[in-house]
């Protein structure tokens, strides 16, 4: 018989693994900032090669996985035998297929039309979805039923980005925020997260790629925006800018990346691939912010600072850490842009090369293009590269580029990761010996 020491024993190493599990319910994970908060998983990994938990097939896409409780959302594409995006929610544990919902969507004037590229949000029972060419969901997460559904670029006569949609969805406890690029001054509306109405719009001029996200500043909760014209924060209620600054960019519409913010400092860092990078700090007291310095080179080859393209830089102590147009790995001071240190044995040199980063305590985990997953130390002092496995085959044909790569940003939840190539959605334990 066990003894009433030995249960208690146990009943507390549950509750401690209950208290580090970690869901990944939205893109970049629980609070939106690329930050995996979970202990007792490796520092090193075991071999050069990491072996599934399970695989599921799914279609292609760049859209990343998301982790509620005990379901994996994801979105995808088939072309044949007529075009379709899918939403799929499959067994954390298993990968077995819960409900799956698919419909008509054919792509019309996308650049690189794989599939849907924005990450399911999982909020109060409720999935959330945006496809490619507008298409957005609310489903029921346990039963995959449609509470609502609306054809928001036909509906707001949006001009399509060149790469379709990818801002994926903001949710809070009434509303769901939306990047639409709509007409007229409808480029951000929010909607009823329950039924689909229309709450507000906001902000004329195009979409863009990056995210919304919540801030904090004086108190109040806002909605922070990079749109195609406009960097700015919107009142959630009402969608009025709490403050904007016009987006002077170089070219068409081309920030993907989230801006950054270090909720220290008050701090927000942009950058872009043709506009460089830009570095704007929050009034504590009031709704505004300046712009500290921004820097661009006089092109996305011959650039200043940094010229990101994919992935959402990391902010550590007053330096921030991300890769340039062409991948090279930088370094900067974050007080005046100045370059620390660059690094090009992360990424191969090539136009647009990326890799997505996850801070975990003092570790960074990065997924690279070429589905190498990599634990590595960001310092002032330059990279420490500490282990490497492959983790996901690459499968995507990029014109300019000579190898095939993978673009899309994993989820880190319950001691395990989540990657997915366009051929198949996978689970790899991280899990730390006991």
């Amino acid at each position: 018989m066990i003894s009433r020491a030995l249960f208690g024993l146990f009943g507390y190493l549950l509750f401690l693994s209950l208290v580090h599990a970690a869901d990944w319910p939205q893109w970049r994970g629980e609070n939106r900032d690329g930050v995996w908060s979970e202990t007792g998983v490796v520092s090193k990994f075991e071999s050069d090669q990491l072996t599934p938990v399970w695989t599921t097939p799914v279609g292609a896409g760049y859209s990343g996985p998301t982790v509620s409780g005990d379901r994996v959302f994801l979105t995808s594409y088939l072309k044949e035998p007529k075009q379709v995006e899918q939403v799929h929610c499959v067994d954390r544990l298993t990968g077995e297929e819960i409900w799956k919902y698919v419909y008509d969507c054919e792509y019309q004037d996308i650049g690189y039309p794989l599939g849907p590229r924005t990450a399911v949000a999982i909020s109060d029972g409720k999935a959330y979805s945006y496809g490619a060419m507008g298409h957005a969901h609310c489903f029921d997460v346990e039963s995959g039923k449609v509470i609502w559904k609306r054809d928001l670029h036909s509906e707001y006569g949006a001009n399509m980005p060149v790469w379709g949609i990818a801002a994926s969805p903001l949710v809070d406890e009434k509303r769901v925020y939306l990047m639409v690029g709509g007409q007229p001054d409808a480029c951000i509306i929010a909607f009823d997260k329950n039924t689909g109405e229309e709450a507000w719009k906001s902000l004329d001029g195009l979409a863009s790629y990056s995210a919304p996200k919540f801030i904090e500043q004086a108190g109040k909760q806002l909605v922070l925006v990079w749109t195609g014209d406009w960097f700015a924060a919107l009142d959630p209620e009402t969608g009025k800018p709490a403050w904007k600054h016009e987006f002077d960019r170089a070219k068409g519409p081309i920030n993907v990346a989230d801006p950054v913010v270090d909720v220290q400092t008050g701090r927000i860092f942009l950058s872009s691939f043709y506009d460089g990078s830009y570095l704007y700090v929050l009034d504590g007291n009031e709704l505004e912010s300046n712009l500290l310095w921004s820097r661009r080179g006089r092109s996305e080859i011959h650039t200043d600072a940094l010229h990101s393209i994919i992935m959402t830089s990391v902010i550590r102590g007053n330096y921030v850490y991300g890769t340039d147009s062409h991948g090279e790995l930088r370094c900067l001071d974050l007080s005046n842009g100045d370059r620390v240190w660059s690094d090009q044995t992360l990424l191969k040199k090539g136009r647009w090369a990326t890799a997505f980063f996850v801070q975990n305590g003092e570790h960074t985990w990065i997924l690279t293009e070429r589905g190498d997953l990599v634990i590595a130390r960001l310092t002032p002092e330059g990279f420490e590269r500490i282990s490497t496995a492959k983790l996901i085959e690459p499968t995507t044909f990029l014109p300019r580029r000579s190898e095939e790569i993978v673009w899309s940003q994993p989820a880190f939840a319950h001691k395990h990761v989540f990657a997915r190539n366009d051929r198949e959605l996978i689970c790899v334990d991280l899990s730390s010996a006991p």
